[in-house]
């Protein structure tokens, strides 16, 4: 694709997103409301009622999208969000403090999992988010909203690598700082990390293989052997379909027939099989930790511990454990003399390797204490939304990796940062 030449004149001077409508409340407050326990019906009722009365209330049908995918209404939201942009392209979140700092936010359409989730990090702070929808095959609107850096927010997927292909070439010569590079976005698909992180001293990637539905098929036995599957070794597997996350259509397979009964309730026809490592501690219990990385640093975001093996900070119980909590606790306040210092080469070179100032891992150890990489991504979810209850020893944790990024912001306009991956 060729690249496109940028200039000044793309930028809008004192553009404006700001109409009669009420601001958009954004995915930071929505979820705020949702973990505090609140019944977000006669929100959504609200919502909906200002859309009906306005068929050009944005803002109302987006947030709408949110409540409704909370809900799990998944189809109905992305059709509520295509009515919203087909209104605009363009929507605006401001911090709380006055704004000293315009990030132009490039996003794709799509579920909670399709971009990075930049308010959780911004919500209080002097930045303001100038968030632009765009789709694969489409010209770049004739402006932009002005700004002084750009954020590329679109996350790895399937649906998303066009766009990923086209912002490469975009933004090869924008006029304004560019942090998190398309074409290194673009490599973080589950089989092609894999490669990436392979021979990374310290840490171990299972190997990820991508099938199409026939091969298992041919592994639960409900098909001939006119295919070469991979042989029965490989079981114990773990497999999901692609691009699927936060544990959907996740499961491990300890044989034919639980790949039968995988196959059963599942449509799709591609998948990715990874060997299962068996990474309990000495108690039996498993802990994955999520990382976030930011110019190279690795902060601790949470860890997560529970006696399955498919492990979700929601669904491990933190809540219901003080001792959990309390391990949790100790994490955050050791990392950097404990688990940051024990994988500091490995993180270092996960970053040299990644390419990105902005992104996250999920991980684990071995009974060795070798980093067990699951899954690297640069849309994870990190917030500090948890009960101040409960979770007291959160709030300072998270206002550091805050503040990074808030300083990654500065040092990307310090040092017109454009990165240098290609496709």
């Amino acid at each position: 694709m060729p690249t496109v030449t940028m200039n000044s004149d793309l930028l809008e001077a004192n553009v404006t997103t700001e109409t009669k409508h009420p601001p958009l409340m954004g995915l930071a407050v929505l979820m705020r409301r949702l973990f505090a326990g609140e019944d977000l019906t006669p929100l959504a009722q609200q919502l909906l009622a200002r859309a009906s009365a306005d068929d050009h209330d944005a803002n109302a049908l987006m947030d709408l999208s949110v409540v409704l995918q909370f809900r799990g209404q998944r189809d109905v939201a992305l059709a509520l969000q295509g009515q919203a942009l087909a209104i605009t392209r363009r929507y605006r979140l401001k911090g709380s403090q006055p704004t000293t700092l315009r990030v132009l936010v490039l996003m794709a359409p799509g579920d909670l999992m399709a971009n990075a989730p930049l308010e959780f990090l911004v919500e209080d702070s002097d930045v303001l988010l100038e968030m632009l929808y765009l789709r694969p095959g489409e010209a770049l609107p004739a402006s932009v909203p002005d700004h002084d850096l750009v954020f590329v927010a679109v996350g790895e997927s399937e649906q998303n690598i066009p766009l990923l292909r086209q912002l490469d070439a975009w933004l090869r010569s924008w006029p304004r700082p560019v942090i998190n590079r398309p074409a290194a976005i673009a490599r973080l698909g589950r089989d092609a990390v894999c490669h990436l992180l392979a021979d990374v001293a310290g840490a171990t990637i299972p190997a990820v293989t991508r099938v199409g539905r026939p091969i298992l098929e041919v592994l639960a036995g409900i098909a001939g052997d006119a295919l070469t599957p991979p042989n029965d070794g490989v079981f114990p597997f773990i497999v999901r379909p692609v691009d699927s996350h936060a544990g959907h259509g996740l499961a491990k397979a300890e044989g034919r027939e639980d790949v039968r009964g995988y196959l059963s309730g599942q449509s799709g026809h591609e998948f990715y099989l990874t060997p299962f490592i068996d990474y309990r501690s000495a108690d039996g219990l498993y802990r994955k930790y999520r990382i976030v990385l930011i110019e190279g640093r690795a902060y601790a975001a949470h860890l997560a511990i529970s006696g399955d093996w498919m492990i979700h900070y929601l669904n491990a119980g933190m809540d219901l454990s003080e001792a959990k909590r309390a391990e949790e606790a100790d994490f955050m306040r050791d990392f950097d003399g404990a688990f940051g210092r024990r994988h500091e080469a490995a993180l270092r070179a996960i970053h040299q390797r990644v390419g990105l100032d902005y992104f996250a891992i999920d991980c684990g150890e071995t009974p060795l204490g070798e980093l067990v990489i699951f899954e690297v991504d640069s849309s994870m979810v990190v917030h500090a939304l948890d009960s101040l209850a409960l979770f007291p020893y959160k709030q300072a944790q998270m206002r550091k990796v805050f503040g990074a990024f808030r300083a990654l912001l500065d040092h990307a306009l310090e040092t017109g940062a454009q990165g240098d991956v290609q496709l």
